[in-house]
């Protein structure tokens, strides 16, 4: 007679999905139990012991207990000699079983499976917070997440205040005439995100949030201002990311700013949801070189900046000079960008890259009179040319010949005659010396940041802004002139500001679509970017805001 143990693995056996070289896969087994598949709740039910072990009757319905469930396929009892359970292997393992290319590794929590609002909209309000079930509440997040009415519109230039209504009523496509203002918006980031969906899907080419870090405070309450229980801000930050996505050109980016408080758990959930394989970079910015006065233990005088394509095969750095003391280096320009010329004789590696211990790099190069054109064999009219240094060392040429031609084929190698001999050159880009440390006075958050925002506004509104050398940098590396940059987490502005400063810059024309629910979007953001327009005599920004009747529906 079968144990239940038996009896379970010999119906989960009957699923393609949970089984791979004739094993289970547990952990495809436990998600599926944990999203309710099905597939899966069919085949359970098929037999009358398990059947009645991990379903409940309640009023007539079979509850299914996912819990129990989970806890029995986990027991390290259940399946010890499955799939992952090598014995010439030697990884990472959980619950003694490797972590392989053979299962999904996901970032799990409470209220995973949910949607949070987070509504408030003052610093030190507190709300009792409705995580909505995604499948135990659909029709509620259905009427939560719809699209909502905005209004009070007004539109603000460099000559002062107008009302939008009139505009928008006489322009003749409404979806085309977003697409070329900027907007701010007053209001819950999650809702105004699902409203402006239909217009922007697939349209923007930069996200760049600042949210929340969650620095701490009571285990318990929800404070939209950085204080969060660690499940409520996962859930709050994946609500949000997700949509984000559809946002989203297929050559576009997001960078979300966040300190270590969280970057461990941020880079796992943008792993789920952008695709490990499209992250970029985790990039280190040294905001404050200082370090903070009475910290325990480290004072952080960094944050960081994680940054990921929609699809990296499609996405591209424009080619920028972000360190302004490189300029004089990068002193050279094509149809590309900027460069600097590199002797293609290679130089270093000492002994390396002599001829004598590197025979298979030293070869003649034949180069037209009018040194336009190159060849690896002989021709007419064209001179030879080998990697001899000015002094006659006789050195080697910095890659193979085939990789030099296709070097030419790019239009990255040049010549030039010099004390009669022909000297090639490879251009060296600025996008190839990007780092992921971005240490430099500008980014400083206190000086370019703080002190920024007071000479703005007159007094200081707002707690730790960026530097807006650090928004500069990113929009200067994914953008191009008429680009869409989103900002869901507004803030004091810092995103639009950085637009219409680089647009000033470069003359580009990127618009800002940029979402803040706090109050102080009135007095601080607002009026920043009103003030800096007014100051540059150019630009203009739409304002509005989603309908209060929307949130006495919410709320009820």
């Amino acid at each position: 007679m079968q144990n239940l143990q038996d009896e379970l693995i010999n119906l989960l056996s009957k699923d393609d999905r949970f089984t791979k070289d004739g094993k289970l896969l547990k952990n495809n087994i436990i998600e599926a139990a944990l999203k309710l598949d099905s597939t899966l709740l069919k085949i359970l039910l098929t037999h009358k012991s398990i059947k009645k072990h991990f379903f409940q009757e309640v009023e007539g319905v079979l509850v299914f207990d996912k819990i129990e469930f989970q806890k029995f396929v986990s027991n390290k009892a259940f399946l010890k000699d499955s799939y992952t359970a090598y014995s010439n292997k030697i990884g990472l393992t959980v619950d003694d079983e490797f972590i392989t290319e053979g299962k999904q590794v996901v970032l799990c929590w409470p209220y995973k499976d949910c949607v949070l609002e987070g509504g408030q909209t003052k610093e030190d309000e507190k709300r009792d917070e409705i995580f909505w079930n995604e499948t135990l509440a659909p029709d509620e997040i259905d009427r939560l997440l719809s699209p909502k009415v905005l209004t009070n519109f007004k539109k603000y230039d460099s000559k002062g205040e107008h009302n939008s209504s009139v505009i928008l009523s006489e322009a003749k496509d409404l979806k085309d005439y977003f697409l070329n203002q900027n907007l701010i918006i007053k209001g819950n980031n999650l809702l105004a995100l699902h409203s402006l969906l239909p217009i922007y899907a697939g349209k923007i080419k930069l996200i760049y949030i600042d949210p929340p870090f969650n620095t701490g405070g009571s285990a318990e309450s929800f404070t939209y201002n950085n204080y969060f229980k660690h499940s409520t801000w996962l859930t709050f930050i994946k609500n949000r990311m997700m949509i984000a996505k559809s946002f989203l050109r297929e050559d576009g980016f997001i960078a979300i700013a966040i300190d270590h408080n969280e970057l461990f758990y941020l880079g796992s959930l943008a792993d789920e949801i952008f695709g490990r394989e499209n992250r970029l970079g985790i990039i280190t910015v040294v905001h404050k070189p200082e370090g903070r006065q009475f910290a325990n233990f480290f004072s952080a005088s960094n944050e960081f900046m994680i940054v990921y394509a929609k699809n990296k095969e499609l996405a591209n750095f424009e080619s920028v000079i972000l360190d302004k003391e490189k300029e004089d280096v990068f002193d050279q320009e094509d149809e590309k960008g900027n460069f600097k010329a590199k002797n293609f004789i290679r130089l270093t590696d000492g002994k390396y890259s002599l001829r004598i211990n590197k025979p298979d790099g030293y070869y003649p190069i034949y180069v037209s009179k009018d040194l336009q054109n190159f060849s690896l064999t002989p021709k007419n009219n064209y001179e030879a040319t080998y990697p001899i240094t000015d002094k006659g060392v006789e050195r080697v040429w910095k890659t193979s010949g085939k990789t030099f031609m296709e070097k030419v084929q790019n239009g990255e190698i040049f010549a030039k005659r010099e004390n009669k001999r022909i000297v090639l050159y490879e251009k060296l880009r600025v996008s190839q010396v990007y780092t992921t440390h971005w240490v430099n006075k500008k980014y400083h958050s206190y000086h370019f940041g703080t002190k920024l925002l007071e000479k703005i506004l007159g007094t200081k509104a707002f707690s730790f802004p960026k530097s807006i050398n650090t928004i500069i940098d990113i929009l200067k590396l994914t953008t191009r002139e008429n680009d869409l940059v989103l900002d869901f987490f507004a803030g004091s502005g810092t995103t639009a500001h950085a637009v219409l400063e680089l647009n000033k810059e470069d003359g580009g024309n990127r618009k800002f679509i940029l979402c803040e629910q706090m109050e102080y979007i009135e007095s601080v953001t607002k009026e920043r970017i009103k003030k800096v327009i007014a100051n540059n005599k150019v630009g203009s920004f739409n304002y509005c805001a989603l309908a209060e009747l929307n949130f006495q529906f919410v709320n009820q």
